[in-house]
């Protein structure tokens, strides 16, 4: 654990992301019609109790984008790639998938993001990122594989914009995180780095039952 961690928890961490984010959205909304509106996209799962505190200060959706890890099978915490429930897929590096470990892994990512978004989707608003300013949250980042993923699959969308929002990354991702969307917000960039939870006083796994929890406080909070 970081001897002085940034953050409390999630819930502190997105408390301060959504100031940074309302003042960025101020300025934006200078510069674009006002009929742009923001929605809210999380990673799930722990990305979803950070965006909570951001899509309650703008008054806006709170929606998911599912993208799992592309793995190893002899390093589970390697990711070579990522994949959304939606198809979308990168490679860390351009991968042939003529191998039939390579396969058999993009379908297991694939399968556990499907199941995931499965799971959430009775918390997901019917909403659509075209036109749109979607910002795109995670509790952190740190290799921008998984992020990296679920900017493309909203950018398929054809949003007005997409930001890429995150309390945490690495500084040296952030030339590649400027190159998804219009803006990245960052309100950390420690080095080194190593891991996400070690700039958290308290990290604990966000379970399925909580962040669909985080899903349905929004559309209540909403209605």
């Amino acid at each position: 654990m970081f001897s002085n961690p940034f953050f409390e928890d999630r819930a502190d961490a997105g408390e301060k992301l959504a100031e940074a984010v309302e003042n960025e959205l101020g300025k934006f909304n200078l510069t674009v019609q006002e009929s742009v509106k923001p929605i809210v996209y999380a990673l799930p799962r722990g990305g979803l109790p950070v965006a909570v505190p951001v899509a309650r200060r703008l008054g806006c959706p709170l929606d998911v984008v599912v993208a799992k890890k592309i793995t190893r099978p002899d390093n589970l915490e390697l990711a070579i790639g990522a994949v959304t429930a939606s198809g979308h897929v990168l490679w860390q590096k351009q991968k042939q998938l003529n191998s039939r470990w390579l396969k058999l892994a993009l379908q297991q990512a694939e399968n556990k993001a499907q199941s995931l978004l499965a799971d959430l989707s009775s918390g997901c608003p019917n909403v659509s990122a075209t036109g749109a300013l979607a910002i795109l949250i995670d509790d952190g980042i740190a290799t921008g594989m998984t992020i990296a993923v679920a900017a493309q699959a909203l950018q398929s969308q054809q949003p007005a914009a997409l930001w890429i929002c995150a309390p945490v990354a690495p500084p040296e991702l952030m030339v590649f995180l400027e190159e998804m969307g219009e803006k990245v917000i960052i309100l950390e960039t420690p080095h080194p780095f190593y891991s996400v939870s070690r700039f958290y006083e308290q990290f604990p796994q966000v379970e399925t039952a909580e962040a669909l929890a985080c899903l349905r406080s929004q559309i209540e909070w909403q209605s």
